[in-house]
């Protein structure tokens, strides 16, 4: 095969012999793919394929020449068991990986980030297993092993004559120099050499992070020991106490060490945040059984699924992608979608979820969306982008710590100088210690943590009970959001008319008249006919021998001799038949309530009432208090008769009603509640809901809504429940405060860490603060603000069974 020839499949990105493959002719050229499936799903937008191939191959073009793609080129490597970037091994080489807490960062493989010298995650969210099977994580955890082990002995030579262990008997002090030496090397250059590569890199662009201040604080007590080992008469005495060599190899050893268990412990932690995304995309099967014409099944995995492949779903599995019925019918629980916990019928013509279960029957589906383009797929991408999104509240953390490091980097020079100048005997070994102590306890990674570690815990959180928030500022505006402004029909109600009162008018049993009613409507498209033969059709209705329909006025058929008319009263008088008294106070009545009211007249005579509407909800009430109850009014807009709002709005108790409003009014209303002072939060499910969504504060979608709603809000409401609005409120004044809590903890922690690591106790108390203790202060202060985050894993969100 001459691979010169090959070709780029636009769709999946295969490289693919163009000899005998499938291909499409667009605008003058030839793409070619490698299978049917590609070169269908090509056919249907190629515009849309072309683009997307071309960001991709743009973005990759973009990161392989990034300042961040370059790695560690150019220094030596000291490898230990792996390849010196952790995790740099394993994986799709051609992925692109994005910085937790700078999203603009981006590059195709694993690397760190230039700004805060953090490990890069996949940009794609991809199935994880446990973070133990990480190979990120086990390269630290083994260099972290490594490093303990070399310590200990290390801390034994050098501490040993402290706690009673006769060291300098059984070696002279140069030779246990040199033993320090020896020890402490290969924990440096070795188990901490991608810190210190991470350190070197922030110096050469100048982003100063936490990793400048370990590398300056373990190297300079590294070089200083070893120059004192080997050219000890260049010490000062300032440095010397007594006749011992003032060596720092174990502190720069056990500094590596400590923060190398800090990037372990960090490293298991920020994996549990993704516990919802992989909870959401182990809701799909692995394999998915394929048929042919012949209607053989094949078991293939998902990923060799295409548009248009013939699927088997047999009872109780799962089903495997988006797709149609084509043959068998079964009940479907769909709760990961819908929310609700009863299974939805389905038969041929019926659209499937991936992800979804089906219970009682076979079924043979049609693929229509597969892999990225699944609503499962979405939904995961959807919370991905929106835990690395940044909250307004970043921008400040961001600010503080442009000047953080080289203020920290200053704070340590005064110490020195002030050690120097003012302290005890040996001035220069003080001044040196507290300098060190400064540099590695000031670390800047908790406050970095702070922000992104809390929205990404409660972005999940919010995904697995189906409050989708599309990007952290919506969180972060929510919590001060004091009106919600919500659509009747979708939202507050069902959606769908259904017919809740049946009066007879006369001695007529409701049964008889309602079935013919039913009959006629039979072949009706209009709701409110459709809800009438859901309400009296327990068996399939037989078809009218005549039928015709007057719009906006009602229908006429005909049926085993019998003349069936439903309608208004208007249009019966016009048509000769006299509407009686009863029937007229019945429907004046029922329309009080908010229902609409239809005459239903058999042969030229009034037989019957009744009465249509689209119910509440059974959860909407529970909302509406719950949203009342943490002091947010609520005001209805709906394009429905001001009669039926009034109704709805008083049985719920909503503060506000605007009735009979155009789409454009209600983008007016809100904008008149923003000119007010109101923070506004909109929630809707319709294309008429559309511009009040996108001009609200937050918009908030009903996810069995239109598209364009979906499109125009920045909270989507996977169920469709309007709980899932009190639970947004209250998933973002948590997330809040946990931010908040993390934030003064990292501030707190730094005011208060940095002075006493400056010797600001040793005139009261006496003592100092050793720089190994400074790396495990530093490296549990990082683990306890991702700590504190996942506490937000446990929030309850399930209003009916208490808010937390």
């Amino acid at each position: 095969m001459n691979r010169t020839a090959d070709a780029i499949d636009p769709v999946c990105g295969m490289t693919v012999d163009p000899d005998g493959a499938p291909h499409r002719h667009h605008q003058g050229t030839d793409y070619y793919f490698c299978c049917p499936g590609c070169a269908e799903k090509f056919a249907s937008d190629p515009e849309g394929t072309l683009r997307r191939r071309r960001e991709k191959d743009a973005a990759k073009a973009q990161s392989h020449g990034a300042c961040c793609g370059g790695g560690n080129a150019g220094l030596p490597v000291l490898q230990i068991g792996g390849d010196s970037n952790p995790g740099v091994s394993g994986g799709d080489p051609d992925a692109v990986y994005i910085c937790p807490m700078h999203p603009e960062i981006e590059q195709v493989g694993f690397g760190d980030c230039p700004i805060c010298g953090m490990d890069l995650e996949p940009k794609q969210v991809q199935v994880a297993g446990d973070v133990a099977d990480d190979p990120q994580y086990q390269n630290m955890r083994r260099r972290f092993w490594i490093g303990v082990a070399l310590s200990i002995p290390l801390l034994i030579l050098s501490m040993g004559p402290m706690i009673g262990i006769p060291i300098t008997q059984w070696v002279s002090p140069r030779v246990g120099g040199w033993m320090q030496w020896a020890l402490a090397t290969p924990i440096v250059f070795g188990c901490g050499w991608p810190l210190l590569v991470r350190g070197v890199k922030s110096f050469q662009g100048w982003n100063l992070n936490m990793f400048s201040l370990i590398a300056v604080g373990t190297l300079a007590a590294y070089a200083f020991s070893t120059v004192a080992l080997i050219a000890p008469a260049l010490i000062p005495d300032a440095f010397r106490s007594g006749d011992g060599l003032p060596l720092y190899f174990e502190s720069a050893a056990v500094i590596i060490t400590l923060v190398l268990m800090g990037q372990v412990l960090e490293l298991r932690a920020r994996g549990r945040t993704g516990d919802a995304i992989r909870q959401l995309m182990e809701l799909t099967p692995d394999t998915a059984h394929r048929m042919d014409d012949g209607g053989n099944e094949t078991d293939v995995s998902l990923a060799e699924v295409r548009q248009g492949d013939r699927l088997r779903i047999r009872p109780g599995e799962k089903i495997p992608v988006d797709g149609e019925v084509v043959d068998g019918q079964s009940h479907v629980d769909e709760s990961m979608i819908s929310g609700e916990p009863i299974p939805v019928m389905k038969q041929t013509g019926d659209s499937l979820t991936g992800g979804t279960l089906n219970q009682s029957g076979a079924l043979t589906m049609t693929a229509t969306n597969v892999g990225d383009e699944t609503v499962l797929s979405q939904i995961v991408q959807m919370v991905a982008q929106a835990q690395r999104s940044q909250a307004p509240i970043q921008r400040l953390v961001d600010k503080v710590s442009q000047y953080f490091v080289p203020a920290v980097i200053a704070s340590a020079l005064i110490a020195f100088v002030a050690w120097w100048a003012l302290g005890p005997e040996p001035t220069l070994a003080h001044a040196f210690v507290a300098a060190v102590a400064v540099l590695i306890i000031a670390c800047p990674c908790a406050l970095g943590l702070a922000t992104p570690m809390s929205v990404m815990v409660g972005v999940g959180r919010g995904a697995k009970e189906g409050v989708l928030i599309k990007d952290a500022e919506a969180i972060e505006v929510m919590e001060k959001v004091d009106t919600i402004v919500v659509d009747k029909t979708g939202t507050l109600t069902v959606g769908r008319p259904e017919v809740t009162t049946v009066r007879s008018i006369g001695d007529d049993a409701s049964e008889t008249w309602m079935r013919l009613a039913a009959i006629a409507e039979s072949s009706s498209e209009h709701p409110l006919g459709r809800a009438i033969v859901r309400h009296a059709a327990d068996e399939p209705l037989p078809t009218p021998e005549a039928f015709e329909s007057t719009t906006g006025r009602g229908v006429t058929a005909q049926h085993d001799g019998h003349v069936i008319r439903v309608g208004q009263p208007n249009w019966l008088s016009d048509n000769g038949i006299d509407v009686p008294e009863n029937a007229t106070t019945t429907m004046t009545e029922l329309q009080s309530d908010g229902a609409t009211a239809v005459l239903v007249a058999i042969d030229d005579a009034v037989r019957g009432v009744i009465g249509i509407t689209d119910p509440i909800k059974p959860s909407t009430e529970h909302a509406i208090a719950t949203l009342h109850g943490s002091g947010k009014r609520v005001v209805m807009m709906t394009g429905d008769a001001r009669r039926t709002a009034q109704a709805v709005g008083q049985a719920l108790g909503i503060d506000q009603i605007h009735a009979g409003v155009t789409p454009q009014q209600k983008h007016d209303l809100v904008r008149d509640m923003q000119r007010e002072g109101h923070v506004v939060a909109m929630a809707g499910d319709g294309i008429n809901d559309a511009p009040a969504l996108a001009a609200a504060d937050v918009g908030i979608a009903m996810g069995t809504g239109a598209g364009v709603a979906i499109d125009s809000a920045k909270i989507t409401l996977v169920g469709g429940d309007l709980r899932g609005v009190a639970a947004a409120e209250l998933l973002s004044r948590k997330t809040m405060a946990n931010i908040r809590q993390n934030l003064f903890f990292a501030f707190v922690y730094n005011a208060v860490g940095v002075p006493i690591a400056g010797g600001l106790l040793y005139p009261l108390l006496g003592w100092m603060l050793s720089p190994m203790i400074a790396a495990a202060a530093m490296s549990f202060s990082s683990v306890s603000v991702i700590a504190n985050a996942l506490r937000l894993r446990n929030l309850r969100l399930q209003l009916d069974r208490g808010n937390e």
